[in-house]
């Protein structure tokens, strides 16, 4: 993996259609992007495949803007139509192992994790880095009920050597605890998106992830 994909990962901002504090996604990822963001996944369930492409089309513009990667949650096919980076998938999506041999070996693959075994499987099936699916409750997250709390951060890091990342309740304070679990990084969605100054929030998860 490129060391500047592994230092990309220790903050990644996750979109939300929903959370955007009146800006909008795309001024919100820019300010975060100005900010120190260095990788941004476009995540919207609902959307079209027209309204997807089109927000993937000015995302895609603006972290390539920044020299920021940028992926696509779930749709392989949206990630290729806008020349994304790559695609994060989940559990319930294409394998990781599919998407690679579709998207090729300059594609970047995340897989979200919540078992060792699952951890394993992403590794054997080529993704670039995992990602603990809900360390801690959100309201982003209403399809896991169960957090899976540090304990099994620490777990799923072990299983692997990909680089993994947390998702799910982070903020600037838990951060630290976080990345002694194992992490490579933190993934954020809330705090960030519906920040009232995106840049500011992004100043305090780099100063945290600097302890």
């Amino acid at each position: 993996m490129k060391a500047e994909l592994t230092e990309a990962l220790r903050l990644y901002l996750v979109t939300d259609p929903a959370l955007h504090g009146g800006r909008g996604v795309a001024q919100t990822c820019e300010e975060a992007l100005c900010a120190g963001v260095k990788f941004v996944q476009l995540r919207d369930k609902n959307a079209s495949t027209l309204s997807l492409y089109n927000s993937a089309v000015e995302l895609r513009n603006l972290c390539h803007a920044h020299s920021s990667y940028f992926v696509v949650n779930d749709r392989i096919d949206v990630a290729m139509a806008v020349g994304a980076d790559g695609v994060h998938l989940g559990q319930s999506d294409m394998p990781a192992g599919l998407a690679r041999s579709i998207l090729g070996p300059n594609a970047v693959i995340g897989v979200s994790v919540r078992t060792v075994e699952q951890a394993q499987k992403a590794m054997i099936d080529g993704a670039d880095y995992i990602a603990a699916n809900l360390v801690f409750s959100t309201n982003t997250k209403k399809d896991i009920k169960e957090p899976l709390g540090l304990d099994m951060v620490s777990a799923l890091s072990d299983a692997s050597s990909l680089p993994l990342i947390a998702i799910g309740g982070i903020n600037p304070e838990n951060t630290p605890t976080v990345m002694n679990a194992g992490c490579a990084g933190v993934a954020v969605v809330t705090a960030i998106m519906n920040a009232d100054s995106p840049a500011s929030e992004v100043a305090r998860f780099l100063e945290a992830l600097s302890l």
